[in-house]
């Protein structure tokens, strides 16, 4: 794989580094920017301002989304919006709150005009390249897989508030972003599947931000050579690379996805000009990839499984060890001790799930492959769940699920919840492989705080039912396979969905009941940002980078994210138990200020500034709570990981840079601060940062300001701070309080 340094032209197919043709006109050949030009709501390019075909969200972020939009103003769906229930499905943990929220989004949809997808019947973005994808379409979603690049559709996933401004009729703003060209070349050798491929590209761009915030564009004459799951596989892992979105040329494989679907009209050729000009390259010759596994705790620590199995104990003690690290000594994980004397590796469960893993051609990889083995009746099982109904029944018919459950498999049904934790949790001390999203910490479900901890590595559907026809024996798919496995026909039976989803599109009945259960609470009222603000640091995160599901965890704490306050007592309760009462004993200080009472605690630290020459009005200026994190915001596009911190009286995060753009968008959207920080060390836990004339910098977009630390001491030093590039509405929004209030005020 190679990565250039520099941009690239592509000129009729093939990469050029100059042409006769100038940069700025040759950007334009890009399959993204026609998509995006045909989006923008005004003629700057520059700035875009975005306007989406159609919404979806699942049942732990449309209840946050809906209740936003209402409250600033919304009375029916503007676009298409689907709610797919596929991560609080079972209803198993949380009970009835679950299905609660359930029945609350079948009334929105009727009372709005929604697309309600019921629980069982289908994960979030399988529905959505069945049902709502189309070339040249642009889709937004409120889970950061948001991904159909490789049915010709631009697709996003980001934290609610922006969902909530397309309810309302507002437009997605950003600046245009960089375009990378992905060239494949080659074909995928027997037993390659797609997670390898994507897990070899998330290795080679996740740790240098090649592609950041950047829209990844896959060209070239490897592309034919994969089918649309292949490609579908590949594409909905392009999150882990940290890129906004992704988009793919178009073909007559394109064509046929969209025929099979009964949605000939979704398609049409999309392709670079003929001069097309690239912000960066990754060159992949497919033929290249190896089976692939990604160890624990992210997806970016890729090897191929034949160097893994080649220095085992090496490879796995350095995992093991930057882990515990990570987990800051709460538990330990222990991997070197899956290495048989034998040198083999021993897995204790396998997993096919979700958007990634659960479609129709791994999981008849995985019954091929499986077809009269044996898992084995010792610790190892194997779970499979189908990415959605139509493809379950297709299963089967074709005797897919029958060899799979011969061989001693276990297969479920439709469900999301082994990406986060909630579904086939592995004992404690447990390895477990899986081809799902994402491996970070506790996505398995364990919970280190109370000494349980188990580890996930990501790998290929072909790979683990190789593992599995072994016993579990860690095995790479190409080690059993010398040939292509050939793929079963596919019919896709519509009536399935016709028979059971609600599509209520352009049907809205504004007399319809919303039906809220005792769990659905209403965002609490935030206060606006006053002219100076009075921070307290009240958690200091070093790792290198802190992920949403550190922020606020995933797996049983989903059954609250409907209720705001109820959720927020799990804010960092796996990364940092005592946050939750700091960040109250923060906001208590702001009710005795806004009482008419200044605490002597913060007495001390207003005597402090006045003794340092800084004089301020301390019982005009807000007191609030704000977290240090060197990089935060990696992995979901919850917009929890923001409200949560909000709600327990947070103003503001302190970081070096913010992991993602969907992160710092839910903090600006919640109104805190996202200020970016170049001498970290000058802040410490527990440390106070005044911040004067905060309001009247943010409107005014001054590039710096000035933030005064004061130590527990007395001492006072200065610290610069900076918000990074914001637009007009981000700043109003900072400066009234949240987007809701902005809303209200306009």
């Amino acid at each position: 794989m190679k990565l250039h340094d520099k941009g690239v032209y592509l000129v009729n197919g093939q990469l050029c580094d100059t042409v006769p043709v100038s940069e700025a006109e040759a950007r334009k050949g890009t399959i993204a920017y026609g998509i995006l030009k045909a989006h923008n709501t005004v003629p700057d390019m520059d700035n875009l301002r975005l306007k989406f075909d159609s919404m979806t969200s699942h049942d732990i972020t449309y209840v946050g989304i809906i209740q936003t939009a209402r409250a600033s103003g919304m009375d029916k769906f503007p676009l298409p919006y689907v709610m797919t229930n596929c991560h609080n499905t079972l209803c198993a943990v949380g009970g009835t709150i679950n299905e609660d929220d359930h029945q609350f989004a079948l009334s929105a949809a009727h009372k709005y005009g929604g697309i309600y997808v019921p629980p069982s019947m289908a994960v979030i973005h399988s529905y959505n390249r069945e049902m709502m994808s189309g070339c040249g379409r642009m889709i937004l979603g409120s889970d950061s897989h948001t991904r159909y690049g490789a049915l010709g559709t631009m697709a996003v996933g980001e934290g609610g508030g922006e969902l909530a401004k397309q309810l309302v009729g507002r437009t997605y703003d950003m600046a245009y972003p960089g375009v990378v060209a992905v060239y494949l070349t080659g074909k995928p050798n027997p037993g390659v599947g797609p997670q390898d491929v994507a897990l070899a590209l998330v290795g080679a761009t996740y740790a240098n931000g090649y592609v950041k915030n950047k829209v990844m564009e896959f060209v070239g004459p490897g592309v034919a050579g994969l089918s649309a799951d292949f490609r579908n596989g590949i594409d909905v892992m392009t999150t882990e690379t940290t890129c906004w979105s992704s988009i793919w040329q178009t073909d007559e494989v394109t064509r046929e996805y969209f025929d099979v679907h009964g949605r000939p009209e979704a398609y049409k050729p999309l392709a670079p000009a003929d001069v097309a000009y690239y912000d960066g390259c990754i060159e992949l010759d497919l033929s290249t990839v190896e089976c692939m596994i990604a160890l624990p705790m992210h997806p970016s620590y890729a090897y191929p499984i034949r160097e893994l199995k080649a220095n085992a104990r090496d490879i796995l003690h350095e995992i093991e060890t930057r882990a515990n690290r990570q987990l800051n000594g709460k538990v330990k994980m222990d991997l070197v001790s899956k290495v048989a004397p034998d040198g083999s590796i021993h897995v204790d469960q396998g997993v096919v799930a979700g958007c990634s893993g659960g479609t129709f051609e791994n999981v008849c990889a995985v019954a091929q492959i499986l077809k009269g083995k044996n898992c084995g009746n010792g610790e190892f099982r194997i779970s499979v769940y189908p990415d959605s109904m139509p493809t379950y029944l297709e299963l089967v018919k074709n005797g897919a699920v029958a060899d799979i459950v011969s061989a001693g498999g276990i297969f479920r049904e439709c469900f999301c919840g082994p990406c986060f934790g909630a579904g086939d949790t592995p004992a404690n001390g447990e390895f477990s492989i899986r081809h799902t999203t994402r491996n970070f910490p506790n996505r398995e479900g364990s919970k280190p705080g109370e000494g349980q901890i188990s580890a996930v590595a990501l790998m290929d559907a072909r790979s683990i039912a190789a593992t599995a026809a072994n016993g579990g024996v860690l095995t790479a798919a190409s080690e059993v396979l010398d040939q292509p496995l050939p793929t079963p026909a596919y019919h896709f039976d519509q009536e399935i969905y016709q028979k059971r989803v609600y599509n209520g599109w352009g049907k809205a009945e504004p007399d319809y009941a919303l039906k809220f259960g005792p769990n659905i609470k209403d965002w609490p009222e935030q206060p606006a940002l006053t002219d100076d603000l009075l921070l307290k640091v009240a958690s200091y995160i070093t790792d290198p980078v802190t992920t949403t599901d550190e922020l606020i965890p995933s797996g049983e704490t989903s059954s609250y994210r409907s209720n705001p306050l109820r959720l927020a007592e799990f804010t960092l309760s796996r990364k940092d138990p005592a946050y939750v009462g700091r960040a109250k004993a923060v906001k208590a200080l702001d009710e005795e200020r806004k009482a008419g009472t200044l605490p002597a605690e913060v007495q001390a630290v207003y005597d402090a500034l006045t003794k340092a020459g800084v004089q301020a009005d301390g019982k005009a200026a807000n007191i609030g709570s704000a977290i240090f994190a060197v990089k935060p915001g990696d992995g979901s596009a919850r917009e929890q990981a923001a409200s949560c911190q909000r709600v327990l009286g947070g103003a503001a995060n302190f970081a070096c840079e913010y992991a993602t753009k969907r992160y710092r968008s839910n903090c600006i959207n919640w109104g805190m601060l996202p200020f970016l920080v170049e001498n970290p060390e000058a802040l410490a836990l527990g440390d106070y940062i005044f911040v004067p004339g905060v309001r009247q910098a943010l409107l005014t977009a001054a590039d710096t300001m000035t933030g005064y630390v004061v130590k527990q001491d007395g001492s006072v030093s200065t610290i610069a701070l900076r918000l990074g590039a914001l637009t007009d509405d981000e700043r109003q929004i900072l400066a009234d309080g949240c987007l809701i209030n902005y809303y209200k005020n306009s």
